[in-house]
């Protein structure tokens, strides 16, 4: 049985600067466990969610969200930010 191998993109958004959230990162295998180590160590959320990685992952560095994901991607952030007490 070969297990998936794991796949990680961190996003970047800074408001009132970016006109959208932008892709910051992204990996497989150990470049993803090291994505997640760094997000971890900064007490970053972690959300995961296969179907938004699978679309966001297609995506090249600096490249910002397509409008049809802008919902999607804001209920991430929504996540985040009330995970991380900054809602």
């Amino acid at each position: 049985m070969n297990e998936e191998q794991k796949k990680a993109v961190a996003l970047e958004y800074k408001h009132g600067v970016d006109l959208a959230p932008k892709v910051l990162a992204k990996g497989s295998g150990q470049i993803a466990e090291e994505i997640i180590a760094i997000a971890k160590a900064q007490g970053i959320a972690i959300h995961e969610d296969k179907d938004m990685l699978s679309i966001i992952s297609t995506l090249d560095l600096n490249d910002f969200i397509p409008p049809e994901l802008y919902r999607a991607v804001a209920e991430v952030l929504v996540f985040v930010y009330a995970t991380s007490g900054r809602l």
